[in-house]
C-alpha cells in the first residue's frame, strides 16, 4: 500500500542523516565550465566575436572528450557504467515525478543519466562539427580539402541546426531541475555545486578517482584537441 504525504514526511524524519560526498571536484568543474562556455559560444555567436566562439569551442571539445574518458575511468559517481540505467527504468523513474519523497539517490538517478548522455552527444556533434567548420571557411586543416562537397555541406549543417537541438535539451534540463525542486523537493543544485549531499546513515559514500588522473586525462584530452584543429 502507497503512502500518504503523512506517512512518507514521517518515515523521512525517522532516518538518520548525514553530509556525504557524491560528487568530486572535476565532475562539478566540468559541468559549470561547460555552463559558462556553452553561454560564452552563444553570446559570441550573437556579437559576431567569431574568435572567441571558435576558441570556446575548442575548449568545449576538450571538457567533453575529458568527460567521456571520465565517464570510463573517473570517481564512481561519474561513470556511465554507474548511472546509466535502462530506457524502462528511466520511464518508470519520470512516471513518479509528482511523488513527493526524500532525495536518497547517490550520484544521477535513472532519467538523469539519460540527460547527461544526450547532452554530451549534442555537445559532442556541436564541437566537433564547429571545429571543421571553421577550418573549412578558414582553408585550414590538410584532411578539410579532401573532404567531398556533400559531406562538408551535411557537417555545416549539423553545426548550424544542432545548435538549435543543443538549446532546446538545456532549456529541457533547467526546467527538469525546477521540476524536481518544485514536485519532489529535491536539490539537484546544491549538491553540484558543492560536491555535498544530505543522505541516510546507510548509504555507502562513493569512490572517488586521483584528482591526478583527472589532470592527466585533461591534458590529453587537450592535445586531441590541438591535433583536431589542426588536422580537421
Amino acid at each position: 500500500m502507497a503512502m500518504d504525504s503523512g506517512e512518507r514526511s514521517e518515515t523521512a524524519q525517522s532516518v538518520d542523516w548525514r553530509r556525504v560526498r557524491v560528487w568530486d571536484l572535476p565532475t562539478r568543474l566540468f559541468h559549470w565550465l561547460t555552463v559558462g562556455l556553452v553561454a560564452l559560444a552563444w553570446l559570441s555567436q550573437r556579437m559576431n566575436w567569431m574568435q572567441l566562439h571558435v576558441r570556446a569551442g575548442e575548449t568545449l571539445l576538450a571538457l567533453v572528450l575529458f568527460r567521456l574518458m571520465w565517464g570510463c575511468c573517473g570517481s564512481e559517481t561519474a561513470r556511465f557504467t554507474r548511472f546509466l540505467a535502462t530506457p524502462a527504468a528511466a520511464w518508470r523513474h519520470l512516471r513518479q515525478l509528482g511523488r513527493r519523497e526524500p532525495d536518497v539517490q547517490v550520484g544521477h538517478n535513472a532519467a538523469g543519466g539519460w540527460m547527461v548522455m544526450l547532452l554530451l552527444a549534442l555537445l559532442f556533434a556541436e564541437t566537433l562539427s564547429g571545429l571543421y567548420v571553421n577550418n573549412d571557411i578558414a582553408d585550414e586543416g590538410p584532411l578539410s580539402e579532401i573532404v567531398p562537397a556533400a559531406i562538408a555541406n551535411m557537417i555545416s549543417a549539423i553545426h548550424a541546426y544542432g545548435w538549435d537541438v543543443l538549446a532546446a535539451a538545456v532549456v529541457l534540463h533547467v526546467c527538469a531541475i525546477g521540476l524536481y525542486a518544485l514536485l519532489k523537493g529535491h536539490n539537484l543544485v546544491g549538491p553540484m555545486v558543492t560536491g555535498i549531499k544530505p543522505l541516510p546513515v546507510t548509504s555507502r559514500a562513493p569512490r572517488r578517482t586521483s584528482l591526478w588522473l583527472a589532470v592527466l586525462l585533461m591534458g590529453f584530452a587537450a592535445l586531441v584537441t590541438a591535433l583536431l584543429a589542426f588536422y580537421l
